[in-house]
C-alpha cells in the first residue's frame, strides 16, 4: 500500500526534525509523514502518534517498526494528547481529515463515488456512524450540519429528500437521493454528493468540535522553538487553524494599548509558513488541491 501524503516535503522540511529529538504525529494514519519522520531521528529521538483507526494503526506499526522501535502509536483521538503526553517535545504535525486508504476501502463508507453500508467512523469501535445521522436526525438538524459543515446551498432540498426517502442504508443510495434534489446545473459543476458526504463525516467523528482546544494543547506540549504544523482541507478546518495561530501570534488583546507589553502578555509563538500545494503535486494527487499548511513556532 503506497499512498503519497499531501505537501509531504514542505512538512518533513518545516517540522526540523532532528536527531535525538521528540515529535508527535497526532494523526499518524497511514505513515506517510510519520516513516519519514523516524528515518531522520536516526534511532536517537522519539516519536508519538495517534490515531482511532484500528486498520490505520496496525499498518503503521508494522510500517514504522521495518525503520526503527524508537516510536508509540496510541489508540486515541487527538483531543487526549496531554493525557498520554507529559514531556516538551520538539515539533506536532496534525494532518486533518480523512486519509486516502479510508476513502480507497469501499466498505468504510467515506467515499461517494464506491457503494458501502453508510458508515464514515474513524473509530470503527464507536456505535455511531453515518446510518445514525442519515436516517435518524430531524429535518432541521440535517439542514444544520450541510449548512455549517458542508457549506452546501441545497441543504434543505437534500434534507428533504433524504427524510422522504428513508431508510437509506448505503453511499450511492444517499447519492443517488442527493442527486435527485438538486438542479441539473449543480451536478454540471462538480460531484453534488462532495459536500454532504463532508458534512456527515464532520458530524459523525466530532471534528471540528474537538479542533480549536486540541491545537491549544498541543502548542502547550512544544519546547521554546518547537513548532506546530497542521494540514487542513477545507476552509472550516482552515478558519479554525487560523484562529488558534493568529492568538498565539499575537500579543495578548488586552494589552494592545500599552506602550510596553509585559513579557508574559506578549505573543507566545511567530508565523513560520502558509503554503498551498505546487501545480506538480496537483497533478500527482488531486486530493491536495484544497489542501493547506501552516506552520508556527513557539518562541515563549
Amino acid at each position: 500500500m503506497k499512498h503519497k501524503s499531501v505537501l509531504f516535503n514542505e512538512v518533513i522540511n518545516y517540522l526540523n526534525v532532528s536527531e535525538g529529538k521528540t515529535y508527535i504525529d497526532a494523526t499518524v494514519g497511514y505513515a506517510g509523514h510519520s516513516g519519514e519522520i523516524l528515518r531522520k531521528l536516526n534511532k536517537k529521538g522519539f516519536l508519538f502518534a495517534f490515531d482511532q483507526d484500528e486498520d490505520a494503526i496496525n499498518y503503521s506499526n508494522e510500517k514504522l517498526s521495518g525503520i526503527s522501535d524508537n516510536f508509540k502509536i496510541i489508540k486515541s483521538n487527538f483531543k487526549n494528547m496531554k493525557n498520554y503526553i507529559n514531556e516538551e517535545v520538539d515539533g506536532i504535525l496534525f494532518d486533518l481529515g480523512v486519509s486516502s486508504p479510508q476513502l480507497d476501502e469501499a466498505e468504510r463508507g467515506f467515499s461517494f463515488h464506491k457503494d458501502a453500508p453508510l458508515d464514515m467512523r474513524m473509530d470503527k469501535s464507536s456505535d455511531f456512524s453515518a446510518m445514525n445521522v442519515v436516517n435518524e436526525y430531524s429535518y432541521e438538524k440535517l439542514v444544520d450540519i450541510f449548512y455549517r459543515f458542508g457549506e452546501e446551498d441545497y441543504a434543505k432540498p437534500i434534507a428533504k429528500g433524504i427524510i422522504s426517502n428513508r431508510p437509506i442504508n448505503t453511499t450511492l443510495e444517499l447519492v443517488e437521493v442527493i442527486k435527485n434534489s438538486v438542479p441539473m446545473s449543480y451536478k454540471n459543476n462538480h460531484h453534488p454528493a462532495r459536500k454532504v458526504f463532508q458534512a456527515i463525516r464532520i458530524e459523525v467523528n466530532h471534528e471540528l468540535d474537538i479542533l480549536e482546544q486540541s491545537l491549544r494543547d498541543a502548542f502547550d506540549l512544544l519546547k521554546i522553538g518547537g513548532r506546530l504544523e497542521v494540514i487542513s482541507f477545507h476552509s472550516l478546518e482552515d478558519k479554525i487553524v487560523a484562529k488558534v495561530f493568529k492568538d498565539l501570534c499575537s500579543d495578548d488583546e488586552s494589552v494592545k494599548h500599552l506602550p510596553i507589553v509585559p513579557e508574559d502578555k506578549k505573543a507566545r509563538a511567530k508565523k513560520i509558513a502558509k503554503i498551498t500545494p505546487s501545480n506538480e503535486e496537483l497533478e500527482d494527487n488531486n486530493r491536495s488541491r484544497s489542501s493547506k499548511l501552516r506552520v508556527i513556532e513557539r518562541i515563549r
